[in-house]
């Protein structure tokens, strides 16, 4: 059954003043800024890649009179390629409830906030259950509650763990592999709430202006540009069932090297390409259209967002699986 229904939206004696949807804000959705944007004219194309070692070894030579210089090259693979799938979903407003709704009640402006929201928590989970996942990139760390062995750190929630040399460590291993420093750290909200408790972060900053466990003073901290927080959350329960809600992240983090200014030759963990070409799409690949469906006597509101997230260099991203216990 279609919802809302006409007693969901018209009573007795509304209070005009008062409408509270429980619509999760866009700035919680992460997927579409941990990996740069790149608006792309086609639903789908070829890339570049540049070798990294060509980048990272010289030939440069004494050069005797009246000889040649060294030569050298490099090699570019122009065989990655990206499609933008297209996703969609509508809202149907008949035209009953909608006349019978009360103020400050507004059917399309709803309706399209909803489907806005659909689209968004989509992108999340498809780029969650994809990159900040184990297997992906070069370098998996596993949270563990005792000693630590290879290829494990203490959980940060464990008394004599130590997140900030954590990090910082994995930032000069990439660095050592790639010549790139990690800039972002993307961690889920329950780690967060653990390392603003952690006695090494607290103690670094008792005597710090406000002693405020920020986001900014975190990246302060490990040595990055910033740290995203994944606040959004998903209910998995079927409609008119239980809800059961959970945190769409989960409890690890993902360090990584994003671009700040992408465009030739500059490499990044990854890229998202977003179908602006698609008519009537906006800057993320997302348009959303009203039309009429006589048949039903209502008025459609449908959004749809066209997109590719791609890894483009394994080496430049690190995920700690299982932060905190």
């Amino acid at each position: 059954m279609a919802n809302p229904v006409a007693s969901d939206v018209h009573v007795n004696k509304p209070l005009t003043n008062i409408s509270i949807a429980y619509m999760q804000k866009a700035e919680k959705y992460i997927a579409g800024t941990v990996f740069p944007i790149i608006p792309v004219q086609k639903q789908s194309d070829r890339y570049f890649k540049y070798n990294k070692g060509d980048w990272f070894r010289t030939e440069a030579d004494l050069r005797a009179p009246g000889t040649e210089s060294k030569g050298v090259g490099f090699t570019i693979d122009n065989t990655p390629t990206y499609y933008a799938d297209v996703y969609a979903v509508h809202k149907d407003v008949d035209d009953q409830t909608k006349a019978n709704a009360d103020s400050p009640i507004n059917m399309d402006k709803d309706a399209t906030m909803f489907v806005t929201n659909q689209l968004l928590l989509k992108r999340e989970k498809i780029w969650t259950s994809t990159y900040f996942t184990t297997g992906i990139w070069d370098t998996d760390l596993t949270g563990v509650s005792g000693t630590p062995t290879s290829g494990q750190f203490k959980q940060w929630d464990a008394s004599g763990s130590t997140p900030i040399q954590n990090i910082q460590d994995q930032s000069i291993a990439m660095a050592k592999e790639t010549g790139y420093m990690p800039n972002v750290l993307v961690i889920g909200a329950e780690v967060l709430n653990s390392l603003r408790n952690h006695a090494d972060i607290l103690d670094r900053i008792k005597y710090t202006q406000r002693g405020i466990v920020s986001t900014d003073l975190l990246a302060s901290l490990f040595g990055v540009d910033k740290v995203v927080v994944a606040m959004s959350i998903q209910n998995t329960g079927e409609e008119q069932g239980t809800d059961a809600f959970s945190f769409v992240f989960g409890k690890n983090a993902l360090l990584l090297y994003s671009n700040p200014n992408p465009g030739l030759n500059q490499p990044s963990a990854g890229y998202h390409f977003a179908w602006t070409g698609f008519s009537g799409a906006g800057g993320a690949g997302v348009r959303i259209k009203r039309f009429r469906m006589e048949a039903t006597e209502s008025d459609r509101i449908e959004g749809q967002m066209a997109f590719d997230s791609k890894l483009v260099s394994s080496d430049l991203g690190i995920f700690f699986n299982g932060c905190v216990s």
